[in-house]
């Protein structure tokens, strides 16, 4: 029903308060509420009905219509049997974000304009659209043996002849109902809709492409991982689906537009369906990476290995090799804006990229694991082990290893426009080894790639082993022992003294190598004058025996700084 329509009927007692340009907005559903952030129990185009109880100040008014509008519900009714009028707060927080407000009469109970609403949007429903809606629901919520997606994309082509699928952020075809997308086709859409998406825009988002219309709906997370409406858009347009649908949804009825919305939310359920099925992955890949992170012990890492192996690599009868994979996603800091949770973002994404992008269907990337520490999305790759060249006839064979360039090939494009000019990833990939003994260097090696990504032009990079000088090649495969003791001797008593005085040796020190030893440019990046520069050098020349002026202790330096 539309909101024009709440204010034809005297019996509701609706006064209008503001938003007399938004009155042809859809209401497909009613919600009571009186929570502060009401967020999780809302899907969009809702009737808010509030007795204002959250507002205890002023200030309460601007957060609390935030999110209403970043849900995307219809409009909010507030009671006037709490406060008698509502308050000027309320309503030009409403008209800054474009959300119409109602007055409820305090004569009037919220159980009546509920009932009314719910009476209206279900006869709009009745009918052949009724049935396509609940012919979907029972299919989906059947489990598995439902179909999918798949048989929702089939009945919308049979029953509304509409051709649909279901998109990665990254344009990999999830679903789809007869031919297939093609691969540039579905890059571009995904592009589009990254790109509508990180300007705020409100779904569906139309574009032509060679002459046909494209109709693109997000598909946002619904489950317990899912984020606030109030959270910052960055948090989420990396990881969500879209449905994209071959026709023009700008001239159709709303009926058909609340089709398409109950559409996605059923696809959203089998997307949460699916991501639960990562946790044991995920979890794996946790354990793994804590592991080496702390320096365990190889034998104890190669049994969480025996684990994982047959979780990822169903079938194998002998451990796999592996491969590390660093991933980074980073966004351009404003001042006074709220930090973004970079990690997640990256876990998610990183999930994405690494499925072959040839792959249809969510099931291609149940062989990843990836875990996440800080901002870093670190993903633990089983490579089957492919069959032995004719003329050998023993010997391990080779492993099958990912590339860094041919991982982000197929998805620069889309990628790049959902970082949307603020942000960047950057991936780096390790050389495949065979042994608990080798995963600690293989991390490091992979964390060594992406910082070479870090350094080059673009929102979208990767950097693989190979492209690693050789000293970042020879570290990660020191003993740990000798590391240990290496970095200790010379960086543990400037480590003392900065913690008793706050100093800045170490990072003095870094400055310094980053510099080749120029006191100017050394000086110049500290903020410091260069006076202060050489008193602290003298500090660290006096504190370690080591002279910074011979080529043999500014390298013994430079490797102490990388191992530690």
């Amino acid at each position: 029903m539309r909101l024009r329509a709440l204010l034809e009927n005297d019996a509701l007692g609706l006064r209008l308060l503001g938003g007399e340009d938004e009155l042809d907005r859809t209401v497909r559903g009613v919600m009571t509420t009186d929570l502060k952030d009401p967020s999780r129990y809302l899907s969009g185009g809702e009737l808010v009905l509030t007795g204002l109880a959250w507002r205890t100040d002023p200030a309460d008014a601007e957060p609390f219509v935030r999110i209403l509008a970043s849900a995307g519900v219809a409009a909010l009714a507030a009671g006037e049997a709490e406060l008698g009028d509502i308050p000027d707060d309320l309503v030009e927080a409403c008209l800054r974000h474009r959300l119409p407000l109602f007055a409820v009469n305090e004569s009037v109970a919220f159980a009546t304009i509920t009932e009314h609403v719910v009476r209206q949007v279900s006869g709009e429903r009745a009918g052949d659209l009724a049935a396509v809606v609940d012919r979907h629901r029972r299919l989906m919520t059947s489990g598995p043996a439902g179909g999918g997606p798949e048989v929702v994309l089939d009945l919308l082509g049979s029953d509304l002849d509409l051709r649909a699928w279901v998109l990665s952020p990254t344009g990999r075809q999830i679903a789809g109902a007869g031919e297939p997308l093609e691969a540039g086709l579905a890059a571009t859409l995904a592009g589009e809709h990254l790109a509508a998406t990180r300007t705020g825009r409100r779904g569906p988002h139309r574009l032509s492409v060679a002459g046909t219309a494209y109709s693109l709906f997000p598909i946002r997370n619904t489950g317990r991982g899912a984020a606030p409406a109030s959270r910052d858009v960055r948090e989420t347009v990396l990881s969500d689906w879209l449905l994209a649908v071959e026709a023009d949804a700008g001239d159709w009825p709303a009926a058909r537009l609340d089709l398409l919305q109950g559409v996605t939310q059923l696809i959203a359920v089998e997307r949460d369906r699916r991501d639960a099925a990562r946790t044991v992955r995920r979890r794996l890949a946790q354990e793994v990476l804590e592991l080496v992170q702390t320096g365990a012990a190889p034998a104890e890492i190669a049994a969480r290995l025996r684990v994982a192996a047959p979780v990822l690599l169903p079938g194998l009868g002998t451990a796999p090799h592996w491969q590390v994979v660093v991933a980074r996603v980073e966004w351009d800091q404003e001042a006074g804006q709220a930090p973004v949770d970079s990690g997640p973002v990256a876990q998610s994404l990183l999930e994405e990229v690494l499925v072959d992008p040839a792959a249809v269907g969510a099931e291609s990337a149940d062989r990843i694991a990836v875990a996440h520490s800080g901002d870093e999305a670190i993903a633990l790759v089983p490579l089957a082990t492919g069959p032995l060249p004719e003329s050998e006839d023993e010997g391990p064979a080779p492993a099958l290893g990912l590339h860094a360039d041919a991982l982000l090939a197929s998805v620069r494009a889309p990628l790049s426009a959902g970082l949307d000019g603020d942000g960047r990833l950057t991936l780096g990939v390790s050389a495949a080894v065979h042994s608990a003994e080798g995963l600690r260097g293989a991390l490091e090696e992979a964390r060594h790639a992406r910082r070479v990504a870090a350094a080059r032009p673009g929102r979208v990079c990767a950097a693989g082993h190979h492209e690693l000088a050789s000293h970042v090649l020879l570290l990660p495969f020191v003993p740990d022992d000798v590391r240990r003791a290496f970095t200790a001797r010379l960086l543990d008593p400037l480590r003392d003294y900065d913690r008793r005085h706050r100093a800045e040796l170490i990072p003095t020190l870094e400055a310094f190598l980053d510099c080749d030893g120029s006191w100017t440019r050394c000086a110049t990046r500290l903020h410091l004058h260069v006076n202060t520069l050489r008193y602290r050098v003298g500090r660290i020349e006096q504190l370690t025996g080591r002279d910074l002026s011979r080529l043999e202790d500014k390298l013994d330096f430079f490797l102490a700084l990388r191992m530690s």
